[in-house]
């Protein structure tokens, strides 16, 4: 069977079947799915039983794993951590604001998979919103603003030992480690050309955005909020629902996305590994 991609009609995303991936892939199989990777920026896959082992192998088509800070692999992986929540919970929901993985690094994350495990009967959804949509549709005077600008990206707010899943974050199912090391510092344009399709688009938001480069805080603090209401508008948004044994891949480099609740009283837990970031080849 020919893999067949249908799109979400939303924003960006689309689901892949006519593939399975409990078996290795061939390299035209690949291939047909980066394209559609690329030219989505979120693709589902329903109906994979996939093992951590699966699950790993299909990350590494796409590049070498990235580097997961902050946050404990699973017993016996290196490079798969659980995303969980516990029926009985009270912790804040986890990566409930906009955000792009890891943006806080030297070289950030190309992509994230993440596999359904055990997903509630409602609730629970990703949002994912596209910055290149956004960016194509903003004001001239807006864009004029931040061209040729450099965030200032940190994980200080979540990650520091007085960040959001700090010292004080308590009774929460996933095994987060803060550290100092959450207070360094990495400077990205706000505005950068995709390293694979050329195609330029808005990477980040406030959260991991801490400031801008050469700015004050006065001044760019107002720009930041502004810069994020434009690119987290409802046109620009597409709402994944997931379900059992369902693999879902975006980039990072595309696309914005945050957690939502609604599913109190259930239990949740997905596994997670990073791509990490395209090198082209010299």
């Amino acid at each position: 069977m020919a893999i067949k991609v249908t799109p979400s009609g939303q924003a960006c995303g689309a689901t892949v079947t006519g593939v399975d991936l409990t078996a290795p892939l061939s390299d035209s199989s690949v291939a047909d799915i980066r394209a559609a990777w690329l030219d989505h920026h979120v693709l589902s896959f329903p109906d994979q039983k996939l093992t951590d082992d699966d699950l790993e192998r299909f990350t590494l088509y796409f590049g070498s794993f990235g580097n997961d800070p902050f946050i404990a692999p699973i017993p016996g992986r290196e490079h798969i951590i659980a995303v969980q929540r516990d029926a009985d919970e009270s912790a804040p929901l986890f990566a409930e604001n906009w955000h792009t993985d890891w943006s806080f690094q030297e070289h950030p994350p190309a992509g994230t998979c993440l596999y359904g495990i055990t997903i509630p009967p409602s609730g629970g959804d990703t949002l994912f919103a596209d910055q290149h949509a956004a960016l194509d549709a903003m004001p001239d005077e807006l864009r004029q603003r931040l061209e040729g600008r450099y965030a200032v990206h940190s994980a200080r707010n979540a990650y520091a030992p007085e960040g959001m899943y700090g010292e004080k974050d308590e009774a929460r199912s996933m095994d987060i480690r803060p550290s100092e090391d959450a207070k360094k510092i990495r400077l990205h344009p706000i505005i950068r050309e995709h390293p694979e399709t050329g195609r330029p688009g808005i990477f980040g938001t406030v959260g991991y955005i801490a400031g801008i480069d050469g700015m004050e805080p006065a001044e760019a603090l107002p720009l930041l909020m502004e810069l994020h209401t434009w690119q987290t508008q409802d046109r620009f948004i597409y709402r994944h629902r997931w379900e059992p044994d369902m693999l879902v891949m975006w980039d990072n480099r595309s696309v914005l996305h945050k957690a939502t609740g609604g599913y109190d009283g259930h239990d949740r837990l997905l596994h997670r590994t990073t791509i990490a970031a395209y090198r082209q080849s010299a």
